[in-house]
């Protein structure tokens, strides 16, 4: 019997805007660099960052890499908060509206329902929860970067600029920064690529990849299973049909599952890396 195929839908739900998926892809090469030079300097004593050193350039040279990927990441942080301000202007009129309302990115009561009937869930006790626009793990990586951007690039700034921030604070806080710096990133560099990559790519409704923050688009079927109460209020309130747009074409989305894969295979590489270095050879 052959097998029924079917066909592919011409049009998909627009999740994400240009400059969100923007954003997110500069981020993706921000912190890999990051994570790369970083991780590369505090574990120089290794053979791999050894390797790693000479394909920056050397150590002083990854150094440069690593202030370069920051400055980018601090301008993402801004353009991110700029677009904060022009969407709560024209959607929501007030930050208030913006924080607490129906769509906030802060977590609230519902979130810890949704956690509880996903431990449920998860056990077998009881159905899959009614996710919303947010899910209480997507919630939670979007606020992990304000407090990287807020004790990593904080501790960065004194650490890359400490004749500056001596002139009003002792010079022991510089021994401070730099373990805060060092073992803040460490943090960071292994939920990224581990608890992060799995909420996004390997669960298995989304497994290998998921590319909808890539292509800012995703199968309406998708919608209904991943965000049934999203998918559910857009639906009654008639307004389902404004956020359809064409799908990419196969050959783009090949090309983002090259990037994609490039991104997976480095940040799993860099755990094997880290976990083998604080195993075998720490110092």
């Amino acid at each position: 019997m052959s097998e029924i195929r079917t066909p592919r839908s011409p049009r998909q739900f627009q999740r994400f805007t240009r400059l969100e998926r923007l954003l997110h892809i500069l981020m993706i090469v921000s912190f890999i660099s990051l994570a790369l030079t970083g991780m590369t300097l505090k574990f120089s004593y290794t053979g791999w960052a050894v390797i790693l050193s000479h394909i920056f350039g050397g150590f002083e040279f990854a150094g440069y890499i690593h202030r370069a990927a920051a400055s980018i990441m601090f301008g993402i942080f801004v353009a991110h908060i700029y677009d904060l301000s022009i969407t709560k202007r024209r959607e929501y009129g007030s930050w208030k509206a913006l924080l607490f309302g129906e769509y906030s990115m802060i977590p609230n009561g519902k979130d810890w329902q949704d956690l509880k009937g996903s431990l449920k869930w998860f056990l077998g006790k009881g159905p899959r929860p009614q996710y919303g626009r947010w899910t209480y793990w997507e919630k939670f990586d979007y606020f992990a970067v304000f407090w990287g951007i807020f004790v990593i690039g904080s501790t960065g700034l004194t650490l890359w600029f400490p004749e500056f921030f001596t002139n009003f604070m002792p010079g022991w806080m510089l021994n401070v920064a730099t373990i805060i710096h060092s073992d803040e990133a460490l943090l960071a560099t292994g939920f990224i690529f581990t608890v992060h990559f799995f909420n996004t790519h390997l669960r298995p409704e989304k497994f290998p990849m998921d590319l909808v923050v890539f292509t800012g688009r995703m199968p309406l079927h998708e919608l209904k299973m991943d965000k049934p109460e999203e998918y559910d209020k857009l639906k009654k309130a008639g307004q389902l049909e404004e956020f359809m747009v064409e799908a990419y074409p196969p050959v783009v989305e090949r090309a983002i599952r090259i990037f994609g894969w490039t991104a997976l295979v480095t940040g799993f590489s860099m755990v094997i890396w880290i976990v083998y270095a604080m195993i075998f050879t720490y110092r």
